[in-house]
């Protein structure tokens, strides 16, 4: 990744202008955004997200779906939501072309990785990271398949463009009854065949459900909103260890790694604090975690490297980290 060159905000992130807002579905605008100084922007990969920081400090993340061999610009699309907390309705309300924003980024928790094939999974918005792994399929003449659903063909962003793939982009919307048969779909994946799926809870759940007796890590997902996360497994309190710094902290089963961390006088970038947009990801260097994420698949989780401190917490006695 190269480094960001961008003009910065007082809050030390790029300042990117806004070059181009375009509706492109019911519901859906698409955001050109560059560095107003004409510098090139970091390099990403397909699965990528970017922050942006909005009035009184909101953040949300928003999939790039743009060209990832264009270094001046990206593109994000972003679904009206009625009932989020304003971030959606002030971008399609308010934040007008010539406008600046903050971005944090870029990053990803939902790599693209190499595979004989790829069966890509979208509800809805949930179409955006899926764009560029299908420009990257393309290119490396791999075999590829998109399975669409959204509830009105008019809201879904880029399903005019799907025409174009054929057979490859199967795109259904449900007020017509016409759905999609994921269970079939997925058991007829041939065998190297990666499956990525981003779409609203329910869609994940169900692809989940039908991916359980499949190799771990044949299926990546990314979610809208953190899944529901239980009690944690620990009822005694646990010692995290700082690595960096030493220092021994005890916790409770309820606390949060991450406040635990920062009040100790340990920063730690922090963004979501739902285990959801990867920012304060840290690894682990001993000890077992109790992952509470929506981020790690199973693999991932069994390595026990790597965790997330926003919601994560301990199953061993003591947790190491670097930090």
């Amino acid at each position: 990744m190269n480094p960001a060159t961008s003009s910065t905000s007082a809050g030390g992130r790029p300042a990117l202008r806004v070059t181009e807002k375009k509706s492109i579905a019911a519901g859906v605008c698409r955001l050109t955004l560059v560095d107003p100084r004409g510098e090139r922007l970091p390099d990403w990969e397909p699965g990528a997200h970017i922050e942006l920081t909005l009035r009184q400090g909101l953040t949300r993340q928003y999939s790039l779906c743009g060209d990832r061999w264009d270094p001046m610009a990206y593109q994000i699309a972003v679904l009206r939501e009625p009932s989020s907390r304003g971030a959606s309705e002030y971008i399609h309300d308010e934040l007008s072309v010539g406008d600046s924003v903050e971005v944090g980024g870029p990053r990803n928790n939902f790599r693209m990785v190499p595979a004989e094939g790829y069966l890509l999974i979208a509800g809805g918005i949930g179409i955006t990271p899926l764009i560029p792994m299908i420009a990257q399929a393309e290119m490396m003449n791999l075999p590829w398949t998109l399975l669409y659903s959204g509830r009105q063909l008019e809201t879904m962003a880029f399903a005019d463009q799907m025409s174009e793939y054929g057979a490859h982009a199967v795109v259904r919307a449900t007020d017509t009854g016409d759905r999609l048969d994921l269970a079939a779909s997925i058991e007829a994946a041939p065998r190297g065949t990666k499956i990525y799926c981003c779409g609203p809870e329910a869609m994940v759940d169900a692809v989940e459900s039908y991916c359980a007796r499949l190799p771990a890590g044949m299926l990546r997902r990314e979610r809208f909103a953190a899944k529901e996360r239980q009690a944690p497994v620990r009822s005694l309190p646990y010692e995290v260890e700082l690595a960096q710094t030493g220092k021994r902290l005890v916790l409770q089963p309820g606390e949060s790694v991450l406040d635990a961390v920062v009040a100790a006088g340990v920063p730690l970038l922090a963004s979501c604090r739902e285990g959801l947009c990867g920012t304060c990801e840290t690894p682990v260097l001993a000890g077992v975690p109790d992952h509470r994420d929506s981020i790690l698949d199973a693999r991932e989780r069994e390595r026990n490297d790597t965790f997330f401190p926003c919601v994560s917490r301990a199953a061993s006695d003591r947790l190491v980290i670097d930090a």
